[in-house]
């Protein structure tokens, strides 16, 4: 069993985490990559990361580059465009594609405050089509340099350091509980209970 205070830190996490914002990783192919983008998830508190792979091969996620916060991570596979844009408009959602170009917005002007997903294109190509047409705004990082964009896992921590800073300004990383937190917690204890017994751990919720 875990330790009062092994638990009293997995529900200290959970308290701030937000179930309304996701983010989304569409075709990222290098590890590196996808790692740093799920740490970055788990540091600015989005509550899903969903992994969208319908052209590259999902990659193997590195627990070293992720600092192992894919393990305390909620991590949604997708290999249907249509079916992962349902589960987000389902839960309310917002879509937000990171794009380059002109017509896409400059995140410092998006209230972040809404229930939105981030999404979170390949290296070369970006955010499919599919996406964009699929997508309620662009958005984009303006570059004051030569670069056209930031490598997409920087993209990912400079957003969603944005979205914490509105949000912690809102209120709404002030600690909080719900029915959904309560069975992640229940899960995480019972899964570090299975691997103190040397357990199969139990079913993700």
């Amino acid at each position: 069993m875990p330790s009062e205070r092994r638990i009293a830190r997995l529900r200290e996490v959970l308290e701030r985490r937000q179930n309304d914002l996701s983010v989304v990783v569409e075709n990222v192919w290098d590890p590196h990559n996808a790692s740093a983008i799920v740490r970055s998830a788990d540091g600015f508190a989005a509550g899903t990361v969903h992994l969208l792979y319908t052209i590259e091969e999902a990659p193997e996620l590195s627990r070293g580059v992720s600092a192992y916060t894919d393990k305390w991570t909620t991590l949604e596979r997708h290999d249907s465009t249509a079916e992962l844009v349902q589960t987000l408009r389902d839960r309310g959602q917002r879509i937000f594609v990171t794009h380059v170009d002109d017509t896409a917005r400059d995140y410092l002007e998006v209230d972040w405050t809404q229930p939105a997903a981030l999404v979170l294109g390949n290296e070369q190509r970006g955010c499919s089509e599919e996406l964009l047409a699929a997508s309620d705004e662009r958005v984009r990082i303006p570059m004051l340099g030569f670069a056209q964009s930031f490598n997409v896992s920087v993209a990912a921590a400079v957003i969603l350091a944005e979205v914490a800073r509105q949000r912690r300004a809102a209120g709404m990383l002030a600690p909080s509980w719900s029915d959904a937190k309560q069975r992640l917690l229940d899960y995480w204890v019972a899964r570090e209970e299975a691997r103190e017994q040397r357990r199969p751990p139990p079913p993700a919720p």
